[in-house]
Order: structure tokens, then sequence, then C-alpha cells
């Protein structure tokens, strides 16, 4: 293969960047239409019937890693890992798009984990997630699909303590995963270095650009140099970046499966409707007394509403709690851990866990307000009706 980039270095003109800090603020107003936001599910597919695809146990797979696949319970490939596992395999640069909850993550793992254990010593990977809640979300199902194999790996994000990275590079881990402004953060002090680095993956990159990382990103690139692996993983893609996607692959194979364009068509989806003069808290509070709403996610616009919602909630004797990007990393993940293991109910959110929170068997999402972009609700409700399952999302409407 040839891993020389020297001719194909990344070319960022042109990409999206954060707004200028000084820009006067505007009242946000959503753009969708309350009608897109209605539709019934379809019926979901059952999980041992013969149109799913084909097994794990019939890929060229290290027995210990089949055995780990099938720990975590994972039978069948869905449609994104039967196309794009074996591209990997093979040690292709990849353009990979498909919607949330898809499998996307054990898709590129696998690959990689076969990588480092054909060549334990020579294989160095970095992963780059948007979001402090998906970079933990991917140490997570790392760290499952490799017992027993005794890889060093870390996980560096924001919010945690410098100390403890330092303790992790230490180990000279095999498998960085991180955020951008971390990875970026411990690069310039020169305590990470990434040029021994072979392998890239940039998770869920079109959030990535839409949170402004964009300069992170061109500086970390420039610091790996030529790689001889790049995947780029993905739920949308915007046409305006492919000059940008150019620069970064290889002759890459391009992969879309069921793209994040629209929503799950697993999902079902309602609005209700709030008469002006009506206390809406009191309408959610109403809805939530119903015990199919087992296990929600409820979306607010804003930082400060999502405290105020968990605080109310708790006062009127629902369990929730709140993450958001002014909780420290260590409430966030005890939140977060407290409602995969239903110690709470719900769950309040802003946008910037929209696609860090995997979690099994969400119930319900309930948008508080209405989301400002289709994009932003795609991947909000996205966090229910996963793996073949059905879902519901709710949208107050003012």
């Amino acid at each position: 293969m040839n891993t020389s980039r020297k001719n194909n270095r990344p070319n960022f003109r042109g990409a999206p960047t954060s707004p200028g800090r000084h820009q006067p603020k505007r009242k946000a107003v959503s753009s969708l239409d309350p009608k897109l936001l209605v539709k019934k599910a379809k019926p979901t597919v059952s999980l041992t019937g013969p149109s799913l695809g084909k097994k794990f146990s019939e890929l060229p797979l290290d027995s210990k890693l089949q055995l780990n696949i099938q720990k975590k319970g994972y039978t069948n490939l869905t449609p994104i890992q039967e196309q794009a596992v074996p591209v990997l395999l093979d040690g292709k640069d990849m353009l990979a798009i498909s919607r949330t909850g898809s499998g996307k993550t054990a898709a590129f793992l696998i690959p990689l984990i076969m990588r480092l254990l054909k060549k334990p010593l020579a294989s160095s990977v970095l992963i780059v997630a948007p979001t402090r809640e998906l970079a933990l979300q991917i140490g997570e199902e790392f760290k499952g699909l490799t017992l027993g194999m005794n890889f060093r790996w870390a996980t560096f994000i924001g919010g945690t303590n410098l100390q403890s990275d330092l303790n992790h590079l230490s180990q000279k881990p095999q498998v960085l995963i991180g955020t951008p402004g971390r990875l970026l953060d411990l690069a310039r002090q020169k305590v990470l270095h990434l040029k021994h680095v072979n392998t890239l993956v940039l998770d869920e990159f079109d959030r990535m650009l839409d949170m402004g990382f964009i300069q992170d990103v061109k500086r970390l690139v420039e610091m790996i140099g030529p790689r001889e692996q790049t995947l780029l993983f993905s739920a949308t893609l915007d046409p305006t970046q492919q000059k940008l996607i150019s620069g970064l692959l290889n002759n890459p194979v391009e992969i879309h499966v069921d793209p994040g364009t629209s929503a799950n068509e697993h999902i079902d989806q309602e609005t209700i409707f709030v008469p002006e003069g009506e206390d809406k808290f009191m309408v959610l509070e109403k809805l939530l007394r119903n015990p199919e709403l087992n296990k929600v996610i409820l979306f607010a616009e804003t930082k400060r509403l999502a405290d105020r919602l968990a605080k109310k909630l708790v006062q009127g004797g629902i369990t929730a709690g709140q993450i958001h990007g002014d909780k420290s990393q260590n409430f966030r993940n005890r939140v977060l851990g407290e409602f995969k293991s239903g110690t709470i109910r719900v769950l309040v959110a802003t946008d910037v866990a929209a696609r860090g929170i995997d979690v099994a068997d969400v119930s319900h999402v309930i948008n508080y307000q209405m989301p400002m972009t289709m994009d932003a609700y795609i991947h909000r409700i996205g966090r229910t009706g996963r793996a073949g399952k059905t879902g519901k999302a709710i949208t107050f409407i003012n």
C-alpha cells in the first residue's frame, strides 16, 4: 500500500469555523415544520429472522476476539458492519456514512483490533471523537472487545485530571482515544507524541465540524503526518466538505448505509401542542407519570434550563439528573452511570451529549423545546429505537 501523503496533504481552506465571539446574539428560532416531527414507527425485524446480515462467526477473526464479540451479545453484523469490516480488514482508507446507533463503533474497532493482534509492536491508533461521552463510549467498547488481550489504551478528554493523563501516557498506550481539544493540549505540552500514529479514525466527523473543531483536527493531522490507514465515520455528509475529506483520505472506499438524513424508521414520533398560558412543566410532569416512560432522555436548549428542569423533576418526586458542558466530567460520568443502571429515570441533557449517549433501552426521547434544525432533531431522537428496537420521541410545540 502506498502510505505516503506528501502529495495528498489536507486542504482545510474554506472549512466551516466557529462563529465569531463578538457577533451580536440573535434569538434562536427553530426552522422546523412541526408536521415533520410526527410519524408512526415501522414494525421492527425479528432479531433472529433470516433477513439479518451474516454472522460474526463467519468472519476470519481471532478466536479471543470472537469470544469477546459473543460475550457482548453480538451475533449478526449490522449493514454498516457487513460492508465496512471486510474492507477495513484489507487496510484500506474509508469514508463511511451511516446513521447514529447503526453499529459504527464496532465496525471500525473490530478490524483495528485485528491489526493490533497481527502487529502489536508496529501499530498505533488514534481515535478522535467530538464529545467526551462518545470518547468514553468508544473506550468502553474497545475494553469489552479486547478482554484478555493485554492491549494498552487510554482515553483523553476535557474535564479530567491532567496527572491521570500523564500516568496513562507513561504506559505508552497503543490506542489513543480522545476529544480534539484535550489531545491537542497534551501534544502542545509535548507529553503526547503523535508521529508514531499510523492509523487515524475520525468518528462523528460531521459533528466535529458542527462544533467548530476543524482547526484542532487540522493541527492533529499535521502532527501525525503520513499514515497507513485513515477512517472517517459520519452520520451525514455535506457536499461542501468533499474537498476537506479528499485531503484526509487516500483512494478511500466509500460506504453509504442508511445515512442520518432522516429519522430512524423504528421510532414513533409525535408532538404535544402547549397552548399559550398553559404551564408546560405541568404537562411534562403529567406525561412522566405514565410508567411506560421508564427510561427517558429529556433535551433542553440551554444549560440553565436543563438544571432547572432536573431540579423541578426531583422536587416533584421523579428521579432525574442532568449533563451538559458546565458539569465536571466526574459529575457527568456519575449521572450517566445512574441513568444506565436505572437509579434515575430521566436524564436531562443539552445537545453537547446528543451523539455521545449510548444507553440500552431508552424508552422515550422528549424535546422540551423544538430543536433548531432537523439534523439536531435526528441525532437527539436517535438515542431511542436502537439495535432494531422500537422507540418513541415526543416534541413539545409552543
